[in-house]
């Protein structure tokens, strides 16, 4: 048999495979490993369109048999690298296993492993309801925190996460609830990708009105410390459940602002913000399902992305002005688009669950991200750097937060750790991210995943 037969045949799919086994000679292969972040695909050797937990197992027995890197892809909207594996395989769950069934009577919604939130929101909006989604709706975030609009009212979405089925690396498909295999439902809340790849979610849905009043606020530079100054006040305050505001630095200063309510209510919520002048004013009632699609302009597909997160403790006039100019300097100097977004999402109903609940470490603390985009060139090097640059002037300003405790918000994890090279530098160990949950979480990666067959995202170490 001549090599290139062999090679063939030994990427050829498992009997049994039912969904659809693309390697490089396949017409749909570029496709298939294209991501929302240009510089996050790789040439995977195998990508397995999965359609069921059994494919899901068949295509995990073939990474182990031939010694293959593995990743799982759900939405893929990891910039970092964590959907895709370089002469590896990717089992994508975003073609056959993405869609949303709604159970109205038990206000639960049964979420395909590889559905965004787009189409979580649809489907339960269509009854009234809703669940705790991201702020940009053509991704996925359950397993490692959940931050969003209703975040308030309702928690994080590992919060609302109710049952979930779990394949392991041994290829077993599991039920983990609060009743079946507990240990291992305590770990998926927060662990992410660590345990295996999970073909279903089963969420929590609650009553939603069927209009919010959301939109872009736009300030001018000028007005930078009287806006930091006042949502100050607003943050120190406690802001309503119903109310978010996520603040943009660029070379302006933007808010997108959330009520979960009607127009004039949010005008009033909002009314010391609104007597500052914005220069724009594009907050309006929308229809719920619109919500989460508001940001979607900001991080289009087909870019090339770089993500780091950082906490703070709340709203600084010194340090935004620092970090103000300093982004359009950056920006300019590298020919990046570059800002800073600082999540004011109201933690009082986070911090109703203890640290040991889940395995995800909560906090009174506000998640920045530092956001970078570019079109063309390898400016990565640049583009860290300005990011380091960036959350130093972040830390210097933190007084209440130790840097130890400052990892980050996990689904912001800026490099692949298995490409990322020593010293290259922004990726927060397991250890410090899940702080005095690690062992615990070591303990169920020895008993389910031993070999590290999972290691991407932001991978725990077996125990010993």
């Amino acid at each position: 048999m001549s090599t290139d037969s062999a090679q063939a045949n030994d990427s050829a799919s498992p009997a049994g495979f039912t969904g659809d086994w693309i390697t490089s000679a396949h017409p749909e292969y570029a496709e298939a490993i294209a991501r929302w972040a240009v510089n996050a695909q790789r040439h995977a050797q195998v990508v397995a369109f999965v359609r069921t937990p059994a494919d899901v197992a068949l295509a995990l027995e073939y990474a182990k048999t031939h010694k293959l890197p593995l990743a799982v892809r759900g939405g893929g909207h990891s910039a970092a690298g964590a959907s895709s594996a370089e002469a590896g395989v990717v089992i994508d769950l975003s073609r056959h296993i993405a869609g949303v069934t709604v159970d109205a009577e038990r206000k639960l919604a049964h979420v395909g492993g590889g559905a965004v939130w787009a189409t979580v929101d649809k489907a339960g909006i269509e009854h009234g309801l809703a669940t705790v989604g991201g702020t940009v709706n053509h991704r996925r975030l359950t397993l490692g925190g959940g931050y969003g609009f209703l975040t308030g009212q309702h928690g994080l979405a590992l919060d609302n996460l109710v049952q979930a089925t779990i394949v392991t690396a041994d290829g077993t498909a599991r039920t983990v609830n609060a009743n079946e295999n507990a240990d291992l439902f305590w770990g998926v809340r927060g662990g992410g990708s660590n345990f295996g790849v999970v073909t279903e979610f089963v969420l929590q849905l609650h009553p939603q009105r069927r209009t919010v009043f959301a939109g872009m606020v736009i300030y001018p530079a000028a007005a930078l410390s009287k806006v930091v100054e006042t949502l100050k006040e607003w943050w120190e305050k406690g802001p309503s459940e119903k109310a978010t505001i996520l603040q943009a630095l660029t070379p302006c200063t933007m808010l997108l602002l959330f009520w979960n309510g009607s127009e004039e209510e949010g005008r009033a919520q909002y009314k010391p913000l609104f007597d500052l002048g914005p220069v724009m004013d594009m907050s309006r009632e929308i229809p719920y399902e619109e919500l989460n699609g508001l940001q979607n302009h900001l991080m289009p597909h087909g870019r090339n992305y770089y993500m780091k997160g950082i906490y703070t403790s709340g709203p600084s006039v010194p340090v935004s002005e620092e970090l103000l100019q300093r982004v359009a300097a950056l920006s300019a100097a590298h020919g990046i688009t570059l800002f800073l977004a600082f999540e004011f999402f109201p933690t009082g109903k986070i911090l109703t669950i203890p640290n040991d609940a889940t395995a995800h470490i909560r906090g009174a603390r506000v998640s920045t991200l530092i956001f970078s985009a570019w079109d063309d060139g390898d400016k990565l090097p640049a583009v860290r750097a300005s990011a380091n640059e960036l959350m130093d002037v972040i830390l210097k300003g933190e007084t209440k937060l130790s840097e130890r405790e400052n990892t980050g918000y996990g689904n912001y994890i800026a490099e692949d750790p298995a490409v990322n090279a020593p010293g290259a530098g922004s990726t927060v160990g397991a250890d410090r991210l899940f702080g005095a949950n690690y062992p615990r979480l070591q303990k169920l990666k020895k008993q389910y995943d031993p070999t590290m067959l999972f290691s991407k995202w932001c991978p725990i170490v077996p125990a010993p």
